[in-house]
């Protein structure tokens, strides 16, 4: 009986403190992460994370029919500028482009770094990226729509001309965990911030 009474009240606070293991940068960690070093390394996987909310697919899950045929996921690497990038988590509303107040947060940051002294010469690609639930032509406008809002928040927010971030939707293209079709995972639901140079 007391193990039991000790694994209810331990649980939550082991299990709730999992979430402040995956912390997002600050301001002045993404400055670091985004300016030109002169030594740039290929490779790799860099970008926002889309988060949702746990249970949550993002979009909704595609008809199938007899005559349509199985669509594939891609997870090998897509041509993408090589630069500083800087990884971060953005959550947004279920199958929408609209930012939680959690995305403002991370947003915030990203905005004070990208309106920096140390970064203001520079532009940036802002890339959208879904999982593989829904149809891939939804998935590519969903990721196209978020990266906007990525740019359109930092824009308005913290008046940095949106001359200077490039956004893109990739959609399914270069998933960061392979996956079959249908599959939710939200590591795959990110934007990646790369730095484009001056």
């Amino acid at each position: 009986m007391r193990s039991l009474i000790t694994s209810i009240i331990l649980a939550p606070l082991v299990f709730g403190s999992l979430p402040a293991l995956a912390q997002n940068p600050s301001a002045s960690q993404i400055i670091n992460s985004l300016k030109p070093s002169g030594n740039l390394v290929s490779g790799g996987t860099r970008g926002i994370r889309l988060a949702a909310p746990p249970g949550d697919t993002t979009q909704p899950a595609a008809k199938s029919s007899p005559t349509q045929q199985p669509r594939v996921a891609s997870s090998k690497p897509v041509a993408t500028p090589a630069g500083p990038a800087v990884n971060l988590t953005v959550n947004f509303a279920n199958g929408s482009a609209d930012l939680t107040p959690d995305a403002m947060k991370t947003l915030d940051e990203l905005g004070q770094a990208l309106s920096s002294n140390e970064l203001s010469g520079y532009k940036f690609r802002i890339e959208g990226h879904t999982d593989t639930v829904g149809s891939a032509a939804y998935n590519k406008a969903l990721s196209e729509r978020r990266a906007e809002a990525v740019v359109g928040y930092i824009a308005k927010k913290f008046h940095v001309d949106p001359s200077r971030m490039q956004a893109v939707g990739m959609g399914e293209e270069g998933l960061l965990v392979a996956t079959p079709p249908e599959t939710a995972e939200p590591r795959n639901r990110r934007v990646e911030v790369i730095n484009l140079g001056a």
